[in-house]
């Protein structure tokens, strides 16, 4: 919509914008159009559109034949669109986007988000929806232009900072354009700018452990003129070394390190807390004929190397809502590293019946006890990783305590968001899982 069709729009419908909503409406249709094209849509995406105002994104977007799912927390708005866009590929939903469930995204094939944020609470809404692991394949915002900075500041900068890596240790972020306030009805106090914000490749970073990162970050940031060896002396020993393996100068500050070097610290800290653990002895597995009958044992390696037949074990954990636990799989994982899985499985050891193992898995990988029930055993196959699965129901309502070597992360999902995620997207599980997903829901 041009300025003069903006202005009459809203006499029309009686609104006035709303100071308390970050309600400034955008005028600019040439921009509107660039910003859509930066999305690069088809009709094969599902775009999320934070706060569409009169739709100035919304009718670019739906022009390119992407279905849309529009959270405009306005009343009067909601009822504009729905009269403006009848008939389209668009839903819209009245409510604040603080209250959207993200994990209904995980149910479409790609998903992309647009809009622009109120800046009273971009900050917010900007953790919120980027929270990793995340359904969406890319962000395309409009923050305040300090905010989008923030963001996307490259070391040595005044903009870098702990928001700075917090948000690119999982994404990487590119500052587009700055937008002047004028392009908008009413003008914003403060001036504009867009970034998109993709994934990261899961091999674009050396492995680390996101809570000791973000704990050695926000640490080394807490006084920014202060020296990082005299706040991480007691994370870090033998500072002198671990700066000159890492590649800085041991006076530097918070702000001079990359991205990959707080990283390498990170682990160097991590690495200095395991100092002295005993390492596990190599885990040997029962050896299984057809009938699941034990004819011998064999190292993990070989038995996985060989395809050899043997034992396991699936839980399905749900809470009191009837939700289902779902875990995501280390990176460091031998078969199948980030795809997501039963809430927790495990291989029958030597010497180990299935129930034993179920209890066993639980504890070790959740951090909990809960009566497990047997659902169903599945035959070894090739899909199954030629193990003999007992899959087991168990409730507990957590917290959990994830064991960091074995889960990247886990989280509970309503059973209908899952079954859609399976059938959408199938390739982000690991296929032990899909059968005993199918057993499941076979019963």
């Amino acid at each position: 919509m041009k300025l003069s069709e903006i202005d009459a729009t809203l006499r029309e419908i009686r609104v006035s914008p709303v100071k308390t909503l970050g309600q400034n409406f955008l005028h600019d249709r040439n921009l509107a159009r660039w910003i859509v094209e930066r999305a690069a849509l088809t009709a094969d995406d599902y775009v999320v559109e934070i706060g569409p105002g009169l739709g100035a994104l919304t009718e670019f977007i739906l022009d390119s034949g992407a279905r849309v799912l529009a959270i405009e927390k306005d009343q009067r708005l909601v009822e504009f669109l729905r009269q403006r866009f009848a008939g389209a590929r668009l839903e819209i939903v009245h409510g604040d986007a603080f209250d959207f469930d993200v994990r209904a995204l995980f149910a479409e094939q790609r998903v992309k988000l647009l809009g622009n944020l109120p800046y009273y609470i971009s900050s917010q809404l900007l953790l919120k929806f980027t929270k990793y692991p995340s359904p969406i394949s890319l962000w395309l915002l409009m923050l305040q232009k300090e905010m989008a900075r923030r963001i996307s500041a490259a070391p040595g900068t005044s903009d870098y900072g702990a928001l700075s890596l917090i948000v690119q240790l999982q994404y990487r972020v590119e500052f587009l354009r700055a937008v002047p306030a004028s392009v908008f009805l009413p003008e914003p106090d403060v001036d504009s700018a867009f970034v998109r914000i993709t994934p990261r490749l899961p091999a674009e970073l050396p492995p680390h452990d996101p809570e000791t990162f973000l704990r050695i970050v926000r640490l080394g940031f807490s006084q920014r003129r202060k020296q990082l060896r005299n706040l991480l002396k007691a994370e870090v020993p033998e500072w002198e070394q671990a700066a000159a393996a890492v590649g800085f100068d041991p006076r530097a500050r918070a702000e001079e390190l990359s991205l990959e070097q707080w990283v390498a610290l990170s682990e160097r800290s991590r690495s200095a807390l395991a100092t002295g653990q005993i390492a596990a002895a190599p885990e040997r597995f029962p050896v299984v004929d057809e009938n699941d009958q034990v004819i011998g044992e064999a190292p993990r390696g070989e038995v996985h190397g060989n395809n050899l037949r043997h034992r396991a074990v699936h839980l399905l954990i749900f809470n009191r809502r009837d939700e289902l636990f779902l875990q995501k799989r280390s990176r460091s994982k031998d078969r199948h590293p980030l795809l997501w899985d039963s809430s927790a499985a495990g291989h029958v050891e030597a010497g180990e019946e299935y129930d034993a193992t179920a209890a066993r898995e639980l504890k070790e990988e959740l951090g909990v006890t809960a009566e497990l029930t047997r659902l169903a055993k599945l035959p070894a196959s090739e899909r199954t990783g030629h193990e003999f699965i007992w899959l087991y129901r168990g409730e507990h309502d957590g917290p959990f305590q994830l064991a960091k070597t074995e889960i990247e992360h886990g989280e509970f999902f309503p059973i209908d968001i899952a079954s859609r995620w399976v059938s959408a997207r199938p390739q982000d599980f690991a296929p032990g899982f899909l059968e005993c997903w199918k057993a499941f829901h076979a019963l």
